[in-house]
């Protein structure tokens, strides 16, 4: 039987664990946190670590994230294998609102890859609505096994990089209930090189929407939906719904 003086204890102890949690639903949040999620395309797994930037002022996180795994064995599309990869580390300087992010991506399937550095910041709430700008460059990296979505000959001599590109565009925020929340995030691409394959692979609108419920401080699960409208990847559509939990 526990004493009051313990039980005080420990409900103080969970009370400041709790108070120390980050807002799941915030763009701009930075938690160790660990993800699994179910795609048209197969598995995903994501895992975020939060680290010591050495300034009191900023708070620093990496995420790595591996998709597709098992498409085939689970009748979704692709195959059984890791269809891709991405890297992301966010910055935040809570003095000024200011977030920075670098993303870097890799498409085993497609031999296609990207690296980008962008800037984002929180615009006031306005009732339930909240808007994170953002705006950033990048390059892409293609194996030049592959050139234009067509196999060389003569297979892969390196790397190139085919074409550089600036994105603009937001997050967006609608707070529905308490626990419940809507995104809309669209990025406008425009590569800035001549380079006709890679403006109808990126140029154009790309659009995020996902709906969230947060099932306590801890976790929530997301379903998400993606398309765009650039020329060549348009007509993609996919989806994922996931499972998230902070530490």
């Amino acid at each position: 039987m526990l004493t009051p003086l313990v039980a005080f204890g420990l409900t103080f102890q969970v009370h400041a664990e709790e108070s120390n949690l980050q807002d799941m639903s915030d763009p701009l949040a930075v938690y160790t946190q660990a993800g699994v999620g179910v795609t048209n395309n197969g598995l995903n797994f994501k895992l975020g670590m939060t680290y010591d930037t050495g300034i009191d002022s900023t708070m620093g996180m990496n995420i790595i994230e591996l998709k597709g795994l098992a498409g085939d064995f689970l009748h979704l599309g692709g195959d059984d294998s890791f269809d891709s990869v991405r890297f992301r580390n966010f910055g935040l300087d809570t003095q000024t609102g200011w977030g920075s992010q670098i993303d870097i991506s890799w498409d085993f399937d497609s031999g296609l890859g990207s690296a980008s550095y962008s800037k984002i910041h929180a615009l006031p709430a306005v009732g339930a609505l909240q808007l994170y700008p953002l705006a950033g460059a990048g390059l892409t990296v293609s194996d030049t096994a592959e050139i234009r979505g067509t196999e060389t000959p003569i297979g892969s001599v390196g790397y190139a990089i085919p074409s550089t590109y600036v994105v603009v565009g937001t997050y967006s925020k609608l707070t529905v209930t308490d626990d419940i929340w809507l995104n809309y995030n669209p990025m406008y691409i425009n590569t800035l090189n001549d380079n006709h394959y890679m403006k109808g692979v990126m140029d154009g609108w790309h659009h995020e929407v996902a709906a969230s419920y947060q099932m306590n401080p801890r976790q929530n699960v997301r379903l998400f939906g993606n398309f765009s409208d650039s020329d060549i990847a348009g007509s993609t559509r996919d989806w994922r719904l996931e499972f998230n939990h902070q530490f």
